[in-house]
C-alpha cells in the first residue's frame, strides 16, 4: 500500500517556519514527508534538512519523495526524542527551525494490517509506530492490571466510561484472549451505555487513543523532550508543532509559556530574583486552526492546532 498521508496545515506550518535558503531545519515526525518536501525545496545548496521518523514505512516513503532534494536532506530513522544525540552525531549544535506533527498518520490508520483503527474489525490489534518494538496493543490489552487499564483510558483516552471498559475487559479475557479489532470493539459497546453510542460517535474512539498513546509513549516523550528541543533552536529559529488533541495541545502550550516566562518569584516581588531567563516568545497566542477548505477536504484536520514558538537567546550584557 502507498504511504498516503495529508500534510495538516500545510502552507501555515511552512510560513510559520519562516525557512531560511540556507538554513538548517529538523523534521521530527516525518511521516509522509509532506511538510518536508516543502521546507527542503525552500532551501538552497547550502541549507539541511534532517527527517526522523520511526515507521519503517515511513522511511521508505520519505526516502522516494526527498530523493530530488538528496544533497540537503539526512533521514534518519528513529524517535524524535534522541533528536540531540541525532543532531549531534551529525555535527550540528543548533538549528534553525524544528516541526512535530503528532499523533498517528494516515496511512497508518488506514492499513488494517497496523492495527491502529477500530473501523478495521477484522485487524490484529497491533498500534506500533515502530514495529521493532517487541510491545503491541494486544499485549496491554491482555496483560494490564483492571487498575492499570481504568487508569490508562482515563487518562490518556478521557473516557467517561473507563471503569467499566476496564473491567469489562478483564471479564472478557478471562474467557479468551482478546486479539481483534472486533473483539475489542464488542467488549467496549457492552461497556456504554446504547444511548451514549447513538449520539457520542464510535463508543471505542477514545480507548483506541488511549492504548496507542500508552503503547507508543507519545505523551511521555513529548513532555520530556519539548524543552530540550527549544534549547536546540539557533536565536531566532522557530519551533512548530501541529497536536490533535488537548492532551498534546495542553503539554505544547504550557511548555511554550514556561519558555517565554519562566519566572517563578511570587508576584508581590518588584524584581526577578529567581534568576530563570525566559527562551524566547510564543508566536501563536491562540492556536492556528485548519481553514474551512482544508476542513473540507480532509476532516481529520478538523482536531489539529498548530502552535509557533520563537527562540531568542539572551546574552549576558542584555
Amino acid at each position: 500500500m502507498e504511504f498516503k498521508h495529508y500534510s495538516v496545515m500545510l502552507r501555515e506550518t511552512i510560513d510559520a517556519l519562516a525557512v531560511k535558503s540556507d538554513g538548517i531545519y529538523v523534521d521530527g515526525t516525518m511521516g509522509g514527508a509532506g511538510h518536508s518536501r516543502q521546507i527542503a525545496s525552500r532551501l538552497s545548496g547550502r541549507g539541511r534538512l534532517i527527517c526522523i521518523d520511526q515507521d519503517a514505512d515511513a522511511i521508505a516513503a520519505g526516502k522516494e519523495k526527498l530523493k530530488d532534494f538528496s544533497d540537503r536532506v539526512t533521514i534518519v530513522r528513529s524517535n524524535y526524542e534522541r533528536m540531540r544525540q541525532i543532531l549531534e552525531e551529525l555535527g550540528i549544535a543548533s538549528v534553525n527551525g524544528i516541526l512535530l506533527d503528532l499523533g498517528v498518520s494516515s496511512y497508518q490508520l488506514d492499513t488494517p494490517e497496523r492495527g491502529f483503527s477500530y473501523m478495521d474489525e477484522g485487524a490484529l490489534l497491533d498500534m506500533r509506530m515502530d514495529c521493532r518494538n517487541p510491545r503491541t496493543a494486544r499485549d496491554i490489552v491482555n496483560e494490564y492490571s483492571e487498575r492499570e487499564l481504568f487508569r490508562m483510558i482515563r487518562n490518556y483516552g478521557e473516557d467517561r466510561f473507563a471503569k467499566n471498559i476496564a473491567k469489562n475487559i478483564v471479564l472478557a479475557r478471562q474467557e479468551k484472549t482478546i486479539e481483534t479489532v472486533g473483539e475489542l470493539n464488542e467488549v467496549i459497546r457492552r461497556s456504554v451505555p446504547r444511548k451514549i453510542q447513538v449520539t457520542g460517535g464510535h463508543p471505542a474512539k477514545r480507548t483506541y487513543q488511549a492504548i496507542r498513546i500508552e503503547l507508543n509513549r507519545e505523551l511521555d516523550v513529548l513532555r520530556d523532550h519539548i524543552d530540550e528541543m527549544i534549547d536546540l533552536l539557533a536565536d531566532g529559529g522557530r519551533f512548530a508543532v501541529i497536536s490533535f488533541h488537548s492532551l498534546e495541545d495542553r503539554i505544547v502550550k504550557n511548555a511554550f509559556q514556561t519558555a517565554e516566562d519562566p519566572c517563578i518569584c511570587p508576584p508581590e516581588f518588584p524584581v526577578c530574583v529567581c534568576g530563570r531567563k525566559s527562551k524566547g516568545r510564543v508566536i501563536t497566542r491562540k492556536p492556528i486552526l485548519p481553514g474551512k477548505e482544508e476542513l473540507a477536504e480532509n476532516h481529520r484536520s478538523r482536531s489539529a492546532k498548530l502552535r509557533v514558538f520563537e527562540r531568542r537567546v539572551v546574552r549576558e550584557e542584555e
